[in-house]
């Protein structure tokens, strides 16, 4: 779930407000929707650096190392598909798509963590249907309409119950 930091800046702006009025970090933290130590921690930020100290700091986490520019030029390299880069199949793999990654913009990723590019991206993993060229359509829905019937085991009627039932009749 993502934060909503305009929204925690509000509060920690509102809570300076309140202290500012006289109210106790107990009161404020009730007021707001916030812990007490929370309070306590915007309080000494309020006191060191003024409300400036309780503006939203920007983006958290570490910064993405692959720039949208980035991310458009592995797209085209993707669509490409992977013959044009001496793979044999025409399948995609999260191993491959790290090396494309690697080759199209020097940052290495590994690849269990490929998937999340991709899904930024907005590939999702699909698995090819495996299925043989000679497969003949007409002869398999043939045979599971007609065949199948006639060799399905069906079940047999029940009898009495055995002994061993535990539900009463």
């Amino acid at each position: 779930m993502r934060r909503d930091f305009q929204a925690l800046e509000r509060r920690r702006l509102k809570a300076a407000k309140l202290l500012a009025q006289g109210l106790s970090e107990a009161e404020v933290a009730r007021r707001v929707g916030a812990h007490r130590q929370s309070v306590n921690r915007w309080a000494k930020a309020l006191a060191e650096g003024g409300r400036a100290a309780l503006k939203h700091p920007g983006r958290a986490g570490r910064k993405p190392r692959l720039e949208a520019k980035d991310l458009k030029r592995i797209e085209r390299a993707l669509k490409r598909g992977p013959h044009a880069f001496g793979y044999e199949t025409e399948l995609w793999t999260t191993e491959r798509v790290g090396a494309l990654i690697q080759q199209e913009t020097g940052v290495q990723y590994h690849p269990g963590h490929v998937w999340k590019i991709l899904r930024k991206l907005g590939w999702s993993c699909q698995r090819p249907t495996g299925r043989a060229k000679e497969r003949d359509e007409k002869a398999i829905a043939h045979w599971k309409k007609v065949r199948w019937p006639e060799v399905k085991k069906t079940p047999r009627e029940k009898d009495e119950p055995s002994s061993s039932s535990t539900r009463p009749d």
